[in-house]
């Protein structure tokens, strides 16, 4: 990771900061875009992995269109230049004045989660008196193999309409006059490792689009979502995630046609580029004999180990002891739940000292907060190092 590699240039910034290699966003966006062009597929990033102003300003280079979930990220997305024409809004939960704005933008689709969701957008498309393209989000009640916080496919799940009631509903769907449905949306979940479940997802978007067709819909694109994890592990060993398989595989079994693909990625752009880097506070040992290395980061910073238990890799970044020590790496927050690993294996470490925690590139500075009234955490990049 990068962090080595500068680690004595790191000691110059003030910590806890996010640390971002920008040379190795550049690489994954090239591959994402080479490996996509293959199939013409179209390729969306999901900007609440990361809202950072110099990561979108790279990854607009590319070309790739954003996806959305909330108003406010429609709006940076414009702000920072993106063609209305490439941005997608999803979101179980949009307000009427979020919708109201992403319409008059004129965006590439809203896609709709609820029926009652597409009946407002045919309303308020109504009151704006214009026509507004939409995407019907389906839930295909697929098992994503992943962590239950972040699987957003299965039936019972907030996310998309029931593929059911849109069959039951059809006749009132196509009776609205101030929409255009325009494409398929479906999401299965997020840091998915194992690529088979994206073999039964084409299957099941195969049969949903083919009886859509038969009822009279007519589908521009399908959106398959996202999903594709990055190793958490050992991130030395994949940078890159490996775009070019999942790419394969869907155009093995996805069968809707000529309709354009799209995909929406968010962890697999920016996951590996991004280290939080903080200092070590204090070492002290409990009653029970277990150590802890106190640090100046906290789940405020980097809230996903708190938040559902996920996994960084960590390393001691300027120790130069060759002896190891196990170690729980603790945040600085009022919550007992604050710990970043319990169970890591460290070189020697001691007060003053800098820690990477790795792969924090996506849901980390975008998850921020101000607990305890901490300060959001700072980004260095390797390109004005």
């Amino acid at each position: 990771m990068l962090s080595r590699h500068v680690a004595d240039k790191l000691q110059n910034y003030e910590t806890p900061f996010y640390l971002y290699d920008i040379d190795l966003l550049r690489r994954t966006l090239e591959s994402v875009v080479y490996e996509s062009a293959k199939h013409n597929y179209k390729v969306h990033y999901a900007i609440k992995a990361n809202y950072d102003d110099h990561i979108l300003g790279i990854i607009r280079e590319y070309g790739l269109g954003i996806d959305c979930a909330s108003g406010n990220e429609v709006r940076k997305a414009l702000e920072m230049g993106f063609d209305p024409k490439g941005i997608v809004y999803a979101g179980v939960g949009k307000r009427d004045k979020e919708l109201r704005y992403a319409i008059a933008q004129k965006i590439l689709a809203i896609n709709c989660e609820s029926l009652e969701e597409l009946f407002l957008v045919d309303e308020l498309s109504k009151e704006a008196g214009c026509k507004t393209d939409v995407a019907l989000r389906i839930n295909p009640d697929i098992d994503p193999k992943t962590n239950h916080c972040i699987d957003t496919g299965q039936a019972d799940s907030k996310f998309g309409i029931s593929y059911e009631e849109v069959l039951e509903r059809v006749s009132d769907i196509q009776a609205l006059e101030n929409i255009n449905i325009i494409g398929l949306h479906l999401h299965i979940g997020s840091q998915i490792r194992e690529l088979h479940v994206f073999e039964n997802m084409c299957e099941k978007v195969n049969v949903i689009v083919a009886n859509l067709d038969s009822l009279g819909f007519n589908l521009r694109f399908v959106d398959v979502g996202g999903g594709l994890g990055i190793n958490y592990d050992v991130p030395e060993n994949e940078p890159i995630p490996n775009f070019a398989s999942l790419f394969s595989i869907v155009n093995q079994y996805l069968s809707v046609g000529d309709r354009e693909v799209h995909f929406e990625f968010g962890r697999s752009i920016v996951g590996e580029c991004g280290e939080l880097i903080t200092k070590v506070l204090f070492n002290k040992t409990t009653a029970t004999g277990r150590r802890l290395v106190i640090v100046d980061a906290s789940m405020t910073e980097l809230v996903r180990p708190a938040m559902y238990g996920s996994y960084h890799n960590i390393e001691n970044i300027t120790s130069q002891e060759e002896l190891r020590s196990k170690y729980t790496v603790v945040g600085t927050a009022c919550e007992s739940t604050d710990v970043f690993d319990e169970n890591v294996s460290l070189r020697k470490t001691k007060r003053g000292d800098l820690l990477t925690i790795k792969s924090a590139g996506a849901y980390g500075m975008s998850m921020a907060s101000r607990y305890n009234l901490h300060d959001l955490p700072s980004a260095v990049y390797s390109d004005e190092i």
